[in-house]
């Protein structure tokens, strides 16, 4: 009886080892990220490749990665969902030098599906979603509501050592 019970509770503690935390999703290229607590600003962007504007918006994110790469991080979702050698060249094609997500976030999210491409998330990085963004953005756009947010952070935070 008591072998018994040991394997059943050996075989539990194995399983939940095993089972990785919902908020938990892996990229493409490897590694993962938990988007309930990024520890950073957190920038999803859903694309696909016979989407202009996406093209277009490409290189602003990348540029965008860049500059701002210790407070941002962008992560891509490919809305048409393809397998990993397709992604892969897609992404070589098309110039995406951020990580994509193996998995859409959306339904973790509690958001509605993808109607119109490009679509941008901002979350901050406690994971809460601060701005949904439909159409093409540029670095500036997107910098510019993170730098808002940045700013009332630090004011915030400035207030509460002070108090």
């Amino acid at each position: 009886m008591k072998k018994c019970l040991l394997n059943m509770v050996m075989g539990s503690l194995i399983f939940l080892g095993g089972c990785s935390k919902e908020g938990n999703f892996e990229f493409f290229e490897g590694g993962s990220l938990d988007i309930d607590n990024p520890g950073a600003f957190l920038v999803i962007n859903y694309w696909a490749k016979w989407c202009a504007p996406c093209r277009e918006e490409i290189p602003e994110l990348n540029a965008l990665q860049d500059e701002y790469r210790n407070q941002i991080i962008i992560a891509g979702v490919n809305f048409d969902q393809p397998i990993d050698t397709v992604l892969h060249e897609e992404k070589k094609v098309l110039g995406v030098l951020f990580p994509t997500f193996k998995i859409d976030p959306r339904v973790y999210l509690k958001l509605p599906p993808v109607t119109v491409l490009p679509e941008t998330l901002i979350l901050n990085s406690d994971g809460e979603l601060l701005h949904r963004l439909i159409g093409p953005q540029t670095k500036e756009s997107i910098a510019a509501l993170i730098s808002e947010k940045l700013t009332y952070e630090k004011v915030q935070s400035t207030f509460r050592e002070a108090g």
